[in-house]
């Protein structure tokens, strides 16, 4: 008889373990649900993140959960205004013209890669058609440049050479802005400048993808594309 009386008492004692429990409030809604302030008058100092998480609560619930602070510092970075669209790229080597039959006549982009970037993200840029890709719509500020051989050519250029910036829209494909190289010709010498670089800034849609290369460029002798320069940064100004 003593033996079932112990045995009840300790399944009655062994409920509330299995319960929830409320502190100013009748019903609660998790293992313990606290209706009032909270005081915690003695924690440990620790000297740096790792390993550790940070405790948030959901303004809606209540409920308190688990954060890495790493996404704490994610969120924090985006709301100080960091610029995801910043890009910038150079080529010293292997540059090559290519053309598409969208193109405009006379067009050859350069062929930069994503790993020649210097500074952005590389989902950004587009190794299959050489095109970085408008995240969001808006104004954006570009800077292109390319120098061609040694920049100063022993010949007349023809065709007027020189750089364009094509955008690429729905299929359509437009220069939206383009510079010959510099016609100055030192006529004693009969020396060309073949360096000239674009700086503006332009409105663009959110997917339009954005070519660097050269107009005009057919004449252009390959061997001294081996030794030219491209380079080219763009990134978001405004809305």
């Amino acid at each position: 008889m003593k033996t079932k009386i112990y045995n009840l008492l300790f399944a009655l004692i062994a409920i509330p373990a299995f319960s929830q429990v409320g502190i100013n409030t009748a019903n609660p809604t998790a293992t313990l649900d606290v209706n009032g302030t909270l005081k915690v008058r003695d924690t440990q100092m620790i000297p740096a993140l790792p390993g550790y998480t940070i405790m948030v609560v959901n303004d809606g619930t209540f409920q308190v959960a688990k954060v890495d602070p790493q996404i704490i510092i994610d969120a924090a970075t985006t709301a100080s205004g960091t610029n995801a669209s910043v890009y910038a790229a150079k080529k010293t080597t292997g540059i090559s013209l290519l053309s598409l039959g969208l193109f405009p006549s006379g067009f050859r982009a350069v062929n930069f890669l994503a790993t020649e970037r210097s500074i952005g993200n590389a989902a950004l840029f587009s190794d299959t058609d050489n095109t970085y890709t408008i995240p969001s719509a808006g104004i954006y500020a570009i800077g292109f440049t390319f120098k061609y051989g040694t920049g100063l050519q022993a010949s007349l250029l023809a065709n007027s050479p020189g750089v364009g910036i094509l955008r690429t829209r729905a299929g359509v494909a437009t220069i939206i802005d383009n510079r010959p190289f510099s016609g100055a010709n030192l006529i004693l010498l009969s020396l060309t400048i073949s360096e000239t670089s674009l700086n503006s800034i332009y409105t663009f849609q959110t997917g339009d993808k954005i070519n660097f290369g050269l107009t005009g460029s057919t004449a252009l002798d390959v061997s001294l594309l081996g030794a030219s320069v491209a380079s080219f940064y763009i990134y978001k100004v405004s809305n």
